[in-house]
């Protein structure tokens, strides 16, 4: 995402008010792609990957707006996603069914009740990534959406909301499954060291984030300074 708007910001920097244009064509176009079609999803894991879409589309308002906040955001937003995704991820591959991976959303019916501490830490990165606050991911989603209504792009921003209220159904679903749903036959999740790690960092760093951005704030910055200009 870095190389594009170095691409964009090189190639026709002095053309901005035409690009960025098409550019948020492609983001809200991205973002309701992505979200209605992760609304119907089954499987967890195409389910995280139709929401890719639509998280890209969010990144790409950002540098939609055009403007070093717009591309600071996108960066920020971008950094946070790798990390919600990472911790989500090490939880995914690590589900499993009578000895086969599972894949199914119906397979963490009452999981919270057999693994707590998992699943809180599940329910922490999928409100980040639906964007409830106060999570790291709330805090993301509104710097692309500012940068974007900095930008006069108010219809960009919009689509945006909309877009997030639809993906957070299927995030919020998830975590029903999880804390409400019917009692099924139990899921394993058995994870070596290192995914367990993840998915505790990842959902810590959601929480204590929201501080200082874990300094990732004056990275963006000095990055998005030299991308534009």
């Amino acid at each position: 995402m870095a190389l594009f708007a170095r691409l964009v910001f090189d190639a026709f920097g002095a053309a901005v008010a035409d690009w960025s244009q098409v550019i948020a064509v492609i983001s809200a176009l991205s973002m309701f792609v992505g979200a209605i079609a992760a609304i119907g999803q089954r499987n967890i894991k195409r389910l995280m990957a139709y929401s890719s879409i639509a998280h890209m589309g969010f990144a790409l308002m950002g540098l939609a707006a055009g403007t070093e906040a717009g591309v600071k955001a996108m960066l920020i937003y971008m950094a946070v996603y790798v990390v919600m995704n990472v911790g989500t991820f090490a939880f995914i591959l690590s589900m499993e069914k009578d000895g086969a991976p599972a894949t199914d959303i119906d397979t963490l019916n009452l999981y919270a009740k057999k693994e707590p501490i998992k699943a809180l830490a599940m329910l922490v990165l999928l409100f980040s990534l639906a964007g409830v606050p106060p999570m790291l991911g709330f805090f993301a989603k509104y710097g692309v959406l500012l940068a974007a209504v900095n930008a006069d792009m108010v219809l960009l921003a919009v689509a945006g909301a909309v877009a997030s209220v639809i993906g957070a159904f299927y995030y919020l679903r998830i975590v029903y499954f999880m804390y409400f749903g019917a009692e099924t036959d139990g899921l394993e999740t058995r994870m070596v060291p290192a995914q367990w790690v993840l998915l505790m960092a990842s959902a810590i760093v959601m929480v204590a984030g929201v501080v200082n951005l874990l300094g990732i704030e004056g990275a963006a910055a000095l990055a998005a300074e030299v991308l534009v200009r």
